[in-house]
C-alpha cells in the first residue's frame, strides 16, 4: 500500500493552488494597468478554480451536496467550535460571482470596463473576503503563508497605485 496521493487528490491541490495564484497575478496586473494580461489571468484562474472545484466534488465528497455540506461543517468546527455547513452556500456564490464576472467581461468587454466602481468593488470585497479565508483561515503551512503574503502584497500595491493616481490630480 502507497501513501502517494491519488491523481484525483493532486488534481484537486494544484489546481486550487494554481487559481489562487492567477487570481493574485490578476489583481496585481489590475492594479498595474495591464488590463490584457489581467483579462487572461482572471479567466484562466476561473477555469482552474473550476478544475478545483469539480475535481473536489468528484474525490472528496462523491458528487454529494451533502458530503460537501457535512465537510464544511466540520472545518468550521475545527476552527471556530461551530458545527455549520453554511459557508458552502458561499463557495457556491463565490463561484458564481466569479464565472458571472468573466462572463461579462467576454460578452460585452465595453460595458464591463464602464460598469458603476461600487460594482466592481463589491465584487472584488467578496471574492478577496473568500480568498483570505480559503488561504488563511482554513489553510495552514505555506499556503497560509502564500495567503498572507500575496495579501499584504496585494494591498502594498493598491496603496501605491491610490498614492500614484492622488498625486496626479
Amino acid at each position: 500500500m502507497t501513501d502517494e496521493p491519488s491523481v484525483g487528490t493532486l488534481l484537486t491541490l494544484w489546481s486550487v493552488r494554481l487559481a489562487c495564484a492567477l487570481y493574485v497575478l490578476a489583481l496585481a496586473s489590475w492594479l498595474l494597468g495591464r488590463g490584457r494580461l489581467a483579462r487572461a489571468e482572471w479567466t484562466l484562474g476561473l477555469f482552474l478554480y473550476t478544475v478545483h472545484m469539480l475535481a473536489a466534488f468528484s474525490v472528496y465528497h462523491h458528487w454529494s451536496h451533502q458530503e460537501a455540506y457535512m465537510d464544511t461543517a466540520r472545518q468550521t468546527a475545527e476552527i471556530f467550535y461551530i458545527d455549520w455547513g453554511g459557508g458552502i452556500y458561499f463557495n457556491y456564490l463565490f463561484s458564481a460571482v466569479w464565472l458571472a464576472d468573466v462572463a461579462w467581461m467576454w460578452l460585452n468587454e465595453a460595458a464591463y470596463n464602464r460598469r458603476p466602481r461600487w460594482i466592481g468593488i463589491t465584487i472584488h470585497s467578496f471574492l478577496a473576503f473568500m480568498f483570505f479565508n480559503a488561504t488563511i483561515v482554513f489553510a495552514a503551512g505555506w499556503t497560509r503563508r502564500f495567503g498572507l503574503a500575496a495579501c499584504l502584497a496585494l494591498l502594498l500595491l493598491w496603496r501605491y497605485r491610490a498614492r500614484a493616481i492622488a498625486c496626479k490630480r
